[in-house]
């Protein structure tokens, strides 16, 4: 029989804070794009279909605008509740480098983890201290478009900063020239399913389309590492070959995103459900790898770039893995 373990009674305000802000975090990236999908087809078969028309025309109109840089929200991103979200695990941004707002780059996160606590918190709130980290620089997270897809929940996403990640939106972003900065997480969801503690395993061997864009637009790569990304969830055991495995890759080719089957912590007790563990996310930005336009890269320069932003995550990693608790034997595993 589990035991659980409850959590005190008394406990600070500021800590509730936290957990209702995660707590609403979560709720937005599992139920809240189908909650408004709802909303919608219930406008649409009651008296207020005048509305759902107009707000039909206008996603018409505004289709591509997830595409085309989004429509970000300065108020949205400093909403109080997302220094209540940084503190909860608390999440850390960390510069190596400076890096000159006169240039545009391209930022690889690692890891994937489970939901990407770490790339949302830094590049999607105002709470990390970006802007006084990289002064002149814009960041646009690069997600699947299916999240643009949902009616009223695309407004949302776009406010926080979120894109698309297509080759388009990317391109789009890139072609805006100086001060901006497109943050990709190379690993995708695949990863996600390797996500687990203690895991170090980066889909990167094949993922080359950054490299490319990289190179099209002359845009300087920077290599990121989020220390703790994969420790605020357990996922269930799904090894390579397992029936588990199988089906999540399955559901992954034919959906667009993985099925992580994670588990943590809940609300009031610490035993079980889908709240992460409170685990400091330490992400750490990488030196900048000067990248020279090139519109028309052979394969050959492809890889050589490709190799060379390998081995500055993984210097990247190794120079700062003792720092943040990763035994002298751990490695990351390219795949």
């Amino acid at each position: 029989m589990v035991k659980i373990e409850f959590a005190p009674i008394n406990i600070p305000l500021n800590r509730r804070l936290q957990t209702a802000a995660v707590l609403q975090w979560i709720f937005s990236f599992l139920f809240l794009a189908q909650c408004c999908m709802g909303v919608y087809v219930l406008a649409v078969l009651s008296g207020y279909w005048h509305f759902a028309a107009l707000y039909g025309l206008w996603l018409y109109l505004d289709w591509d605008t997830p595409q085309t840089g989004g429509r970000r929200c300065a108020w949205v991103r400093k909403w109080t509740i997302w220094r209540h979200f940084r503190d909860y695990f608390p999440i850390h941004l960390i510069k190596t480098s400076d890096l000159d707002p006169k240039n545009h780059y391209l930022f690889g996160f690692h890891p994937h983890g489970v939901l990407v606590a770490g790339a949302f918190g830094n590049f999607c709130t105002e709470y990390t201290g970006f802007q006084e980290l990289f002064p002149g620089l814009t960041p646009y997270l690069h997600v699947l478009p299916f999240w643009f897809r949902f009616p009223f929940f695309r407004e949302y996403a776009m406010s926080a900063g979120l894109v698309s990640c297509s080759k388009e939106s990317v391109s789009h972003v890139l072609s805006q020239g100086a001060g901006v900065a497109s943050v990709i997480v190379i690993g995708g969801a695949e990863e996600s399913l390797e996500a687990r503690p203690g895991s170090l395993t980066l889909q990167t061997l094949h993922r080359k389309g950054f490299i490319k864009l990289a190179l099209k637009h002359g845009a300087h790569l920077v290599p990121v590492f989020s220390f703790g990304e994969n420790e605020i969830f357990n996922q269930l055991e799904n090894p390579e070959g397992s029936v588990i495995r199988n089906i999540q890759n399955k559901l992954r080719k034919i959906m667009g995103f993985a099925l992580p089957l994670f588990h943590a912590r809940g609300v009031f007790q610490y035993s079980f459900g889908v709240m992460p563990f409170r685990k400091p996310i330490y992400t750490i930005v990488g030196k900048p790898i000067v990248v020279e336009q090139n519109v028309s890269p052979t394969n050959e320069e492809v890889d050589k770039l490709h190799q060379r932003y390998l081995d500055e995550l993984n210097g990247l990693f190794e120079e700062h893995k003792a720092q943040y608790g990763i035994p002298e034997q751990g490695h990351l595993v390219f795949k």
